[in-house]
């Protein structure tokens, strides 16, 4: 089986909001056929499971790499994860990658289950890791939770990636610790992105980890002007205001950007109070009024818009930055079919020194 042509290339399934999770099977299809290494899903709780869309993204393909990223460790008990994992890991023939992510403080309070911490995510690893590699998990006592016993099978050997989505320093710590891989966040600028894959890279080295041994993803929001203008302005503006909505801080800081900018948006007479998330309810008129008077343009910059051979060279940029591997975030395959004719159009574009196309098609793992 010949593997994908952009091994260090994915897109998100179902990006953003969607009431028709059927129509995951036609995108990865088309992404595969289009030669992208990966999707990656993103889990909701509407109607994206994150196990029933690994399902149906293994079925619907043969060599594309499948990662949720991310779903939660604390929505779940840890053996139905492990055995999540391990389904898709044998379904999929190796080709999937369980992403973990700390999720929304806000949503768990109202789901009153505890918010996500650094370790509870590294004690919840090391249990899964115990159980996939045949091990038991006997009176634990730990930051994920009390367990008097678990167990899978005393005969697997599982070697399932681990993602963790991260944003920041800490996080980006315990990654560099513990993860196969991580996922950066949407929005970040080059000079972010080049800031935290060295953080991740320091963080394997000081626990006597391989850095190189780690895959980092930038995620990279990805609009062309080929785009409808009403999309365009749901995909980047609304999108950007809506992770603001939820942990603008967190985004802010990361970047270096200006809290107070971030103030001048949070008490905005339209956001005050807003019913709903920008990138589901926002009107053009909402997402024009953020665009242009309250959102800075730096911050919107951090992103790939314009020509298809503009976003592709926003693609190098990443690379440029440390990335091994860049999510083209926010858009279907369909949208990215003249980003991915001009990345590969463009002569000295696609780094040839850089071993790309080596890359193993499990987005978790650096090596085959």
């Amino acid at each position: 089986m010949e593997p994908p042509e952009f091994p260090e290339l994915a897109c998100y399934g179902l990006a953003g909001h969607s009431a028709t999770p059927r129509d995951l099977l036609d995108e990865v299809a088309l992404a595969e056929r289009l030669g992208l290494g990966s999707v990656f899903l993103s889990e909701r709780f509407n109607v994206k499971d994150a196990a029933v869309m690994a399902g149906a993204a293994a079925a619907a393909s043969s060599r594309i790499g499948i990662a949720t990223a991310a779903t939660n460790h604390n929505t779940r008990h840890p053996l139905v994860t492990a055995t999540m994992a391990t389904t898709m890991h044998r379904l999929s023939g190796g080709r999937y990658a369980l992403g973990l992510g700390r999720g929304f403080d806000v949503l768990f309070d109202l789901m009153g289950i505890k918010r996500v911490t650094g370790a509870q995510l590294e004690d919840a690893i090391g249990i899964l890791r115990t159980l996939w590699s045949g091990g038991s998990v006997a009176g634990h006592e730990g930051p994920a939770g009390s367990y008097p016993y678990l167990s899978q099978d005393s005969s697997f050997d599982e070697h399932i990636p681990v993602l963790m989505m991260a944003i920041g320093d800490k996080t980006l710590e315990l990654a560099g610790r513990v993860a196969d891989g991580v996922v950066l966040h949407t929005f970040m600028s080059d000079e972010t992105v080049r800031r935290s894959v060295e953080v991740v890279r320091n963080a394997a080295a000081d626990a006597g980890r391989d850095p190189a041994s780690i895959r980092v993803w930038s995620v990279l929001g990805t609009v062309t002007d080929e785009v409808p203008e009403e999309l365009r302005l749901r995909k980047l503006v609304g999108r950007l205001a809506t992770y603001l909505q939820g942990y603008g801080e967190v985004l802010v800081r990361t970047n270096g950007w200006s809290l107070a900018d971030l103030e001048r948006f949070r008490t905005d007479d339209l956001v005050v109070g807003y019913p709903g998330a920008f990138d589901a309810v926002g009107t053009v008129d909402d997402l024009t009024h953020l665009r242009d008077h309250v959102l800075p343009a730096e911050w919107l910059a951090a992103s790939a818009t314009g020509s298809p051979a503009d976003c592709a060279a926003r693609i190098a940029d990443q690379l440029d930055a440390g990335a091994d591997s860049v999510v083209l975030h926010g858009a279907t395959p369909t949208e990215l079919v003249p980003v991915l004719d001009a990345w590969r159009g463009l002569r000295g574009i696609r780094p040839a020194d850089r071993g790309l196309d080596d890359l193993p098609a499990n987005p978790g793992w650096m090596s085959r």
